[in-house]
This record gives C-alpha cells, structure tokens and sequence, in this order.
C-alpha cells in the first residue's frame, strides 16, 4: 500500500476516488469507463501541479520516502539480479551500513558500492539507518582498489544522513577513513561514477562521492549537513527546518547550478517511490550511457579531469 507525505493528500483523494469507482463497477456492475478515465487525467494532473512546485523541504521529504528505492534495490535491477556482494574490510568487522560488489551493467562487470537503508525497522537497526563506520568506508576502497586492479568502472549509489558519529567510530578513525577515501578515489585509473538516489549528508556521503561523473535524482538532496541538524545550530531547535532547507541550497537543481554535480537524472512523475520500475530504466541508460563515454577516455585524462573538476569548486577571495 502507497504511503502518502502530506502535500500528497490532494492525490491520495483522488486516487481514493478512483479505487472507490472501479470497486462500484466490480460489485454493481454498472459501468463507470468515464469517471475512472476523468478521474485518471485529474489524477495525472494534480501530480503534474504538485511536482512542478516543490520547495526544497518537500523534496527532503521525499529523499526520506520509506517507499523510495534503497541502494541494493536499484542494483538487483540495474544488474539484473547478477550481482555478487562482497563483504569486510580486512581490519575491523563487516560494515553492514556499506554494500559493495560485482554486477553486470549490459555487458560491462561494474563494481557497485553504496549505503543501504533498511526497509523495516529490524533492518535499520541491522544496516545502522545507512550511516556508515569507518570500516564501511575502509571496505569501500578495497572494493575500489579491487575494481581498479581488474580494470573495472565503479559505480557508487550515495544515500547516507551521514557518517556514523558514535564515540567509538571517532576511536577507530572515522574522519581519517574518509579522508583517505577522498584522496584515493581522485586517483583511480577507472571510471568512477556517483549517483545521490536519496540522502546525500556531509562526509558521509563525500566518502564514495568522488567521481568522473556525480549525479542526483531529481528529488534526493546533498549538503554539508541536513536541514534538522542546520536549524538546531543556529535556532537551538527543529522548528526552523524548512527555511534551513531553502538557505543550504541543497537540491539537484542548485547543486547543478552552482557546479557541484554534473548532471541530474529525471525522476518519472510522483517520484521514484511512485514508479521504481520506470525509475530503474532510466537510472540503468544513464549510467550505460555515461560510462560508455568514460571508457572512450584515456586514464591520464581521466584523472586529470577529475582532479581539475574538484579543485575548481568553490568561491573564494
């Protein structure tokens, strides 16, 4: 069953309607082809109205949709269930909040790393609500280094609200783990490519998010920190979250206009959650498309590119 955010009430009445018309015409028998086919256009449209308008929190909202496909999802489809996961770090333990792996994308084995959220709550608790330890992002760059030493693209789904921040994560290098991911990812001789699919949050999301191409679905977010967190620094509350969210600047739009992404993928109309299967179509031509560019790219140019693209983020004086 479809779960509803708030600004979605006007199209879950509509859709209530709808059910309601189909159900008559089962039980009664009496015919109601125009009411559903008005009441599909209306459907359509009111979507068309709501999505076109969103404000920055409402497309937070979204990112955090429980329905909203997580990162394993997206690559059983892409790959076509022809993934193989690979698990640990060599240090510490296996970092369950980070998933990584062999898939193929077409003909192309593709290593795949991302955060995974989990779909119920035994599972978020199992998968530590996607926020990684610094073995996670240990394990990321060995996935890294393996795809690197057989010649392999990387692929990374980012969906984090950030790194773990325990006491005890801090203990066993939490900041130098991801530094380290930084300083190695912007040297990689393969293709890297890096999709936001919900939350993108601060390090947490940096620490896989250095790539050749860095992309976001139309309604996930990326920021140095989300907008809850934003309003109880500066407001020593939540109640300031949706003028948090429109300060930060923190959708697909302007992270692509400010030259911080290079591209944003269209998602279909109510949002990934309302039609995952035309969502993994798309993001699967995307990321076909896109690396069969890379690949046509030397290395050295490669790496250049991608060390020149980081280097001139930002303003200063």
């Amino acid at each position: 069953m479809r779960t509803y955010l708030d600004f979605e009430e006007p199209i879950k009445e509509l859709e209530d309607q709808l059910e309601q018309a189909r159900s008559i015409e089962e039980k009664s028998k009496v015919g109601t082809d125009k009411l559903v086919r008005d009441l599909q256009k209306k459907i359509a449209r009111t979507t068309e109205e709501i999505f076109a308008s969103l404000t920055p929190w409402q497309r937070v909202q979204l990112s955090r949709h429980p329905q909203r496909p997580y990162t394993l999802e997206y690559i059983s489809n892409v790959t076509g269930g022809q993934f193989i996961e690979l698990h640990g770090d060599r240090g510490v333990r296996d970092d369950h909040a980070m998933v990584g792996g062999f898939g193929m994308l077409g003909d192309q084995s593709v290593m795949f790393i991302g955060q995974q959220k989990g779909i119920n709550t035994k599972m978020r608790q199992f998968r530590n609500f996607g926020m990684a330890n610094p073995e996670g992002y240990r394990k990321a760059l060995r996935l890294m280094k393996l795809a690197e030493k057989f010649d392999k693209p990387i692929v990374t789904f980012i969906d984090t609200p950030g790194a773990y921040p325990g006491l005890e994560a801090e203990e066993r290098g939490q900041g130098e783990a991801i530094a380290r991911n930084l300083f190695e990812m912007i040297k990689l001789r393969v293709p890297v490519i890096c999709v936001i699919i919900g939350e993108g949050a601060s390090g947490g999301a940096l620490g896989i998010g250095i790539g050749d191409e860095v992309l976001m679905l139309e309604n996930s977010w990326y920021s140095v920190i989300s907008p809850e967190n934003c309003s109880t620094i500066l407001w020593r509350n939540w109640d300031h979250k949706i003028e948090a969210a429109e300060a930060l600047k923190l959708t697909s739009t302007d992270m692509l206009n400010s030259g911080l992404i290079d591209g944003v993928i269209k998602e279909p109309l109510g949002g990934a959650h309302a039609r995952p299967k035309e969502m993994f179509e798309i993001i699967t031509q995307e990321l076909k498309d896109r690396l069969t560019a890379l690949l046509a790219v030397d290395a050295d140019k490669r790496i250049k590119n991608r060390i020149k693209k980081f280097s001139a983020m930002g303003e200063y004086k």
